[in-house]
């Protein structure tokens, strides 16, 4: 079963491509090799021009030796920003109880906003 991610940005998705295969010394051939995928498939996910199913995405990771979530997202669309991360790692040592306390306040802040961005757009 095939399922392709559409909602990849492709330019961003091919120069990390570009990056993580250059930084690991293959070329194009020698990653289409490596990751079982036809060469002129790299060159069109390289060129941004193609969008890669999930399988390829977790074959290419592998080969290149990056995270999936390293190849598909630039850092800033990774995780918690710096200023609330140290907060995150805080709250990952709290008990269950705990944890299902900050779990619901964070749940209706999220709600707050969507509810004020629904409003400001309707």
């Amino acid at each position: 079963m095939s399922i392709t991610l559409l909602w990849l940005n492709p330019m961003r998705f091919s120069s990390r491509l570009i990056q993580f295969r250059k930084t690991q010394g293959l070329t194009q051939q020698s990653l289409a090799d490596a990751a079982q995928i036809h060469v002129n498939q790299i060159k069109r996910y390289e060129a941004g021009t193609a969008q890669p199913t999930l399988e390829a995405l977790v074959r290419l990771a592998k080969v290149l030796h990056f995270s999936l979530d390293a190849l598909v997202f630039s850092e800033e669309e990774r995780g918690p920003s710096d200023d609330l991360r140290l907060q995150f790692e805080a709250i990952g040592q709290f008990d269950d109880h705990e944890k299902e306390v900050a779990r619901t306040v964070l749940e209706g802040l999220v709600m707050k906003h969507e509810a004020k961005r629904w409003l400001r757009v309707g």
